[in-house]
């Protein structure tokens, strides 16, 4: 065979990208391909349009975690002359042209996507020794001991290190170069300013108090727009020509003033968006970026109407915790009710302020337990060692007793949330000399409600529909939230640890899959489980189900628009993939 060259970053990405396209069907790569069998295993044989013979092979290994075959080496192969397509731009070049044409500008942008995501994981590993050197300097060689939300902060560094366990170029922004990455990514952890922009009051749609340290426009030398004036924290990559078409949109061209000097410092977390303030760590303002992630179409923005989504969706949970107190003290909130903006996606901020009492915890996000840790184990091990005897087994079958028992009584409730990995944080400390295990949440503008099972077991507690601004959140019955549940509940926060703890070995994958099915069980359990009740529903639509939504995110995200993938929401737009919690359906 002729190959093209590639290096082992490169074909890390390709094998992650081209699992993608198959477990989405991009191309028809899973539903028209056949199965050939060759010495070194499976192959699948995709023919190309024609006639005459000419196909595409792509050599696959059993998966099981959303798809039934991940790639691997030697990726994708013209079988005529037995060419290894082993560079991205090979690989979408030859699958683009299988796309309909009015496709292929997706592809074109998908190319590019890859190659900034390239060039993102070898700034990592050309940066990896002094990041961690420079964490371990400043929070200790254990993770385990990195307390308080400052500590947590440095787990988000370490998060930002490790690949999505979905999307296959979570690790690249679009439009950012490695000194701006250096600068603001939290992959970093640098420090920077924040920029604060002076808008007429009248302008502003301001929801509760801001905080004490927001500086007024005198502290930031502009006293003459002292009466008229509020100010709105601006991020420094959205300066220049992103804030003036921002302005200009607004109609506040001329009316708002951009402030000389910077105020207040911060340190960005996982989220990149979303900062930090270095004085004061349990202080995060989420503020917009003119860029994206996760596909070219899920842009960095803050479209207005998720703050309110967001405010009333904390109101919602806040009656559910009334009638279930047993979460009290367990499933902890940031409060998100304060927020302004001024009408425009690139003028606004949430004040998101976390609860008091974890200065002694260790607050890692669910994102980071299979990041590499300073000195090469993972940070679940570490997190093992001080609060589970060295057991991460055990660790991961208290997360999951807590969030299948909490996000099931959601869903007797008719609610699931958008609660992924980068949303929960775990939250560990010793309480009478034994470990408590708590999660606080964060970011739920995207939940979607089953509005009949609300009402009828909220009661007048129940919000009204038009509280909320994307009317997209209700429906008459349980499909969408099934498959929000499903796909970052199940998936995201229980499969993936039990993929991703078999794959690092430290345990079979049957042992693994079988504790997720058994804590979920049990709180399916819970609520019933005749056909007319929520377990019912659970228990024949996820755990017995022949397969199981699966997010199409390349396809909405990047390669398709709206009208052609169909896709009301580009992060609830599914395909399917086998049901890895049916015992007769593990993966072995």
């Amino acid at each position: 065979m002729t190959a093209v060259a590639t290096d082992t970053v490169e074909r890390d990405l390709l094998l992650r990208v081209l699992g993608a396209l198959l477990r989405e069907d991009v191309v028809g790569l899973r539903t028209r391909s056949t199965r050939v069998h060759k010495e070194d295993g499976t192959w699948l044989r995709l023919a190309l349009p024609g006639g005459a013979g000419e196909a595409l092979l792509l050599p696959v290994l059993a998966d099981g975690f959303q798809s039934v075959y991940a790639a691997r080496l030697p990726l994708l192969v013209r079988e005529s002359d037995g060419t290894e397509l082993t560079g991205h731009d090979a690989v979408l070049d030859a699958l683009s042209a299988l796309a309909a044409p009015v496709d292929r500008g997706g592809f074109a942008a998908f190319a590019e996507e890859c190659r900034q995501t390239l060039a993102t994981m070898r700034l990592h590993a050309r940066t990896h020794d002094d990041v961690t050197g420079g964490l371990t300097a400043r929070y200790g060689r254990d993770p385990a001991d990195w307390t308080g939300l400052a500590g947590g902060l440095a787990h988000d560094t370490l998060a930002a290190r490790h690949d999505h366990p979905v999307y296959p170029t979570a690790r690249g922004r679009f439009g950012l170069d490695d000194e701006q990455l250096r600068a603001f990514a939290p992959e970093f952890h640098p420090r920077f300013a924040l920029r604060w922009i002076a808008v007429p009051r009248q302008a502003l749609t301001v929801q509760g108090t801001f905080p004490d340290c927001w500086p007024t426009p005198a502290d930031l030398a502009l006293p003459q727009l002292l009466p008229s004036h509020l100010t709105l924290p601006v991020h420094p990559l959205t300066l220049g020509a992103p804030l003036r078409e921002a302005l200009r949109d607004a109609g506040l061209e001329g009316e708002a003033v951009l402030a000389e000097h910077p105020y207040l410092e911060a340190v960005p977390t996982l989220s990149m968006r979303t900062v930090a303030l270095a004085a004061d760590p349990a202080l995060h303002l989420k503020v917009p970026l003119a860029t994206a992630t996760l596909g070219l179409r899920n842009r960095r923005t803050i479209k207005p109407g998720t703050l309110v989504d967001g405010a009333a969706a904390q109101r919602l949970l806040q009656a559910v915790i009334a009638r279930e107190p047993r979460f009290r003290d367990t499933v902890l909130h940031a409060d998100e009710s304060v927020y302004a903006h001024a009408g425009h996606e690139l003028l606004a901020v949430l004040c998101r302020r976390f609860p008091a009492g974890l200065g002694d915890a260790v607050v890692v996000p669910m994102a980071g337990l299979l990041s590499e840790a300073p000195g090469g184990r993972l940070v679940i091990d570490h997190l093992a060692d001080r609060f589970y005897g060295g057991d991460a087994l055990a660790l991961l079958d208290a997360c999951l007793t807590l969030l299948f028992d909490w996000q099931t009584t959601l869903f007797r409730y008719g609610i699931a949330l958008e609660s992924h990995q980068q949303n929960i944080s775990l939250v560990l400390d010793s309480q009478a000399g034994r470990t408590r295990l708590r999660v606080v949440l964060k970011d739920n503008d995207g939940p979607r409600v089953n509005t009949a099972r609300m009402r009828q077991t909220l009661g007048a507690d129940a919000p009204d529909p038009t509280a909320f601004d994307d009317a997209r959140i209700f429906g008459d019955d349980d499909r969408a939230v099934v498959d929000l549940f499903t796909t970052i509940t199940v998936h995201l926060c229980a499969g993936a640890y039990a993929f991703g703890l078999a794959r690092h070995g430290r345990a079979p994958r049957e042992r693994l899959l079988g504790l997720v099915r058994d804590r979920l069980a049990e709180a399916v359990e819970r609520l019933g489980t005749g056909p007319r009740e929520p377990g019912g529903t659970l228990r024949a639509q996820v755990l017995d189900a022949p397969e199981l939504p699966v997010k199409a995110m390349v396809t909405a995200g990047t390669l398709l628009t709206k009208e052609r993938s169909g896709a009301a929401d580009i992060n609830k737009h599914y395909t399917t993939g086998p049901n890895y919690l049916r015992r007769e359906g593990v993966a072995r």
